[in-house]
């Protein structure tokens, strides 16, 4: 069977694909919500860069069988990097699952293609992601290095989750469970028509949350909003994201962003009030009752607290999974293969310093 490869480079052409890469995104049962199309279309418009964009695109007639959405780079090595940037949890390709090894030989020689003057760096990819096929079949200079950590939970009801844990901890989480409803504390989930407003009330409620304390930065600037606020409510529609809002004395005092794709649920990002903490009332608790809930729905097998090893995480016993970073190059590139190892290293080498600063209590080298 005879493919053929397109590269798109301009924003046009790649608003247009729509419908064609919703298809193909349900075809891949690997996908994760962050290679829908709504997400990194709205994610270009937010923080894409004029002359950088390359969709490598694989066809079957006019059936689009393959994507590799990518953006070119120049430091810290001129590199294809996959769109999605910092905000996004998890990285990968898309491959038709029944074109199966057809659909995954011509995207690896598109990608074979575009490494003639450029290293292929494909970030946060998760394990049993499409990425690993093509780093399978890949015949040049290749590299596997460790990515961020992610802690994921079974999709199974809330009252299996607390079932895992110790019996102390597990009656302190009941205990938590009923306060929230005593407080009267309701969830409603939002229809498509008020999803932009409710995200607006997200990310206010989580700059107040946040008042004083060390937060993301970007999840405060007016591009971050404008993304929620432009792919979400698309993801709405199709199923791949649930805004829910938390209600106590008909006030608004939380709103959770759940993303969602065929085998995975993620609690992307919330907003929650200072009164629920001042109410004794656990947030986070809370959240995952909400989000648990999302995930049993449809079948899927995780529940995915996405990046970062944050305590609270810890609690619940999830399982480590951690994302992988697949450096793909061609003889002649190579030598940027081995840069960006040398740049991975350098940055290990500079947080191990930071944490042993910190450990001393950060009073010197």
């Amino acid at each position: 069977m005879k493919y053929s490869v397109e590269v798109v480079t301009d924003e046009p052409a790649f608003a247009e694909l729509g419908p064609q890469w919703g298809r193909l995104y349900r075809g891949c049962a690997a996908a994760t919500p962050f290679q829908s199309h709504a997400w990194l279309h709205s994610w270009w418009l937010s923080y894409g860069r004029p002359g950088r964009l390359r969709l490598l695109l694989v066809r079957d007639g006019r059936d689009l069988v393959a994507v590799a959405p990518l953006m070119r780079v120049r430091r810290p090595v001129p590199a294809l990097v996959p769109l999605g940037g910092a905000i996004s949890d998890y990285g990968d390709v898309l491959v038709d699952d029944e074109r199966g090894e057809e659909a995954v030989g011509a995207l690896t020689e598109a990608l074979w293609s575009a490494a003639r003057t450029a290293l292929i760096d494909l970030r946060e990819v998760r394990p049993g992601a499409a990425a690993e096929q093509v780093y399978a079949r890949w015949g040049g200079p290749r590299r596997r290095v460790d990515d961020s950590l992610c802690l994921e939970l079974p999709a199974v009801p809330m009252d299996e989750l607390v079932a895992r844990l110790p019996s102390a901890k597990a009656q302190r989480v009941r205990a938590k469970l009923r306060k929230l409803a005593a407080l009267g504390v309701e969830r409603h989930v939002v229809p498509p028509g008020e999803v932009d407003k409710a995200l607006r009330r997200l990310v206010e409620l989580h700059r107040l949350q946040w008042q004083g304390r060390k937060v993301t930065g970007e999840h405060l600037r007016p591009r971050f909003r404008e993304h929620l606020v432009r792919s979400v409510g698309a993801m709405v529609e199709s199923g791949d994201a649930v805004v829910t809002e938390f209600r106590l004395e008909d006030d608004v005092v939380a709103v959770d962003l759940t993303l969602l794709s065929g085998r995975l649920a993620g609690g992307y990002l919330y907003g929650a009030h200072p009164c629920l903490r001042e109410r004794k009332a656990d947030v986070a608790v809370m959240l995952l009752d909400a989000c648990a809930e999302q995930a049993c729905d449809g079948g899927r097998d995780t529940l995915s607290l996405l990046r970062g090893d944050e305590p609270y995480k810890r609690h619940w016993r999830p399982e480590q999974v951690g994302n992988q970073r697949l450096l793909l190059a061609r003889r002649r590139t190579a030598p940027l293969l081995s840069a960006a190892l040398c740049d991975v290293a350098a940055r290990r080498r500079g947080k191990d310093v930071v944490r042993r600063w910190r450990e001393r209590g950060g009073d010197g080298p």
